[in-house]
């Protein structure tokens, strides 16, 4: 039996990265800053720089934004919620497809009142619970929180460090969410895993697909690290041609 054509979807920084995953044809991205620390929240400048790129290259809904108020652990403070809540309603304004979110009780389950806020303040667009579901202690009950609460994906990678090494808890999850939320892996997904975490059954695998390049001038004390990430072009269109390749595991 074949095995399920996933979507792609592709982590990236800025406009630049967008370009990329249209021209390689990408399904989506998740637009976000700061990838080296797990992703937060991008600026209202890109949010809405990328938006509009997407939208005129016929492709609306395309940014998904990740809203996350600041790295370290998923327990958030009342004050980190409501920053969120505002943060997910100034990107559904900005005219978004979905927004990446996810928050944990201190007891590592799912934070159900936080999780709702954050789906109310989204307002019908595509809601995605991320990694934050591999900090908790129990996959399968997160996942019929979510799938109560009316998440539309989630990101996971099984609890491992890597999708691959989490691909039975990857198909165990895409069997019992039956269709009633995508599951889509993401962690340390390679353009090699990819067939292997096909035939786990995913909905989406998740990449971002970059390297890292000089910094065009010096920077100086104070200035930053000597490089930055951008979205590698053939690495970003081989995940693409694995994720649809007639090739079977």
């Amino acid at each position: 039996m074949p095995t399920r054509i996933p979507d792609v979807e592709i982590a990236i920084q800025d406009v630049d990265g967008l370009g990329v995953a249209l021209a390689v044809g990408a399904d989506r991205v998740e637009l976000c800053s700061a990838l080296g620390v797990g992703g937060l929240t991008p600026s209202i400048g890109i949010i809405e720089s990328t938006v509009e790129t997407a939208a005129a290259a016929g492709k609306p809904g395309f940014v998904q934004v990740l809203v996350r108020p600041r790295p370290g652990g998923f327990v958030y403070s009342s004050a980190e919620i409501d920053t969120t809540v505002r943060d997910i309603r100034a990107a559904r304004h900005a005219g978004v497809g979905g927004v990446v979110v996810g928050a944990l009780t201190a007891d590592n389950r799912v934070d159900v009142a936080a999780t709702r806020a954050f789906i109310d303040a989204a307002e019908g667009i595509t809601v995605t619970f991320h990694r934050a579901i591999d900090a908790g202690g129990d996959p399968m009950a997160a996942l019929d929180a979510l799938i109560e609460l009316g998440v539309d994906r989630v990101l996971t990678s099984g609890g491992y460090e890597r999708s691959l090494d989490g691909r039975d808890v990857l198909a165990a999850l895409a069997t019992r969410s039956a269709g009633r939320l995508q599951i889509m892996a993401g962690g340390g997904v390679s353009v090699e895993s990819i067939v292997a975490l096909r035939a786990a059954g995913v909905d989406a695998v998740h990449l971002s697909a970059k390297r890292a390049v000089s910094t065009a001038g010096p920077t100086g004390p104070g200035g930053g690290l000597a490089f930055f990430d951008v979205t590698d072009a053939d690495v970003a269109a081989a995940a693409v041609a694995a994720a649809r390749s007639t090739l079977e595991p």
